[in-house]
């Protein structure tokens, strides 16, 4: 149960990362209550995942997933470019922590 609640917190962190970023220096109400509400839960789930993993390997799980998923998201909107390189740091990231979560 850890590892789910872990991959949703990542994924909750993306979505704060990103909302952060649409909510112009907390200026656009709807950003920012999504910003805020993303941002309790994806800690809450952190807190959750770390009562049985490990820090270092929960923290570093969780910022994976949520820097993969930020990035590709602003990829896929246009909002940042792509390349060859950036894509192989991305995958990168990802066997990271797919290995994490076999080591573990």
């Amino acid at each position: 149960m850890s590892w789910f609640v872990l991959v949703v917190s990542g994924v909750l962190e993306a979505v704060w990362a990103t909302a952060l970023d649409r909510s112009a220096g907390f200026s656009r109400l709807g950003a920012t209550a999504v910003f805020l509400s993303a941002l309790v839960l994806s800690m809450a789930g952190l807190a959750y995942a770390m009562r049985e993993l490990p820090v270092g390997t929960a923290y570093a799980v969780w910022v994976g997933i949520g820097a993969v998923l930020t990035i590709g998201y602003a990829i896929a909107t246009g909002q940042e470019p792509v390349s060859a390189l950036k894509v192989l740091f991305l995958v990168m990231i990802v066997g990271g922590v797919v290995g994490l979560k076999l080591v573990h």
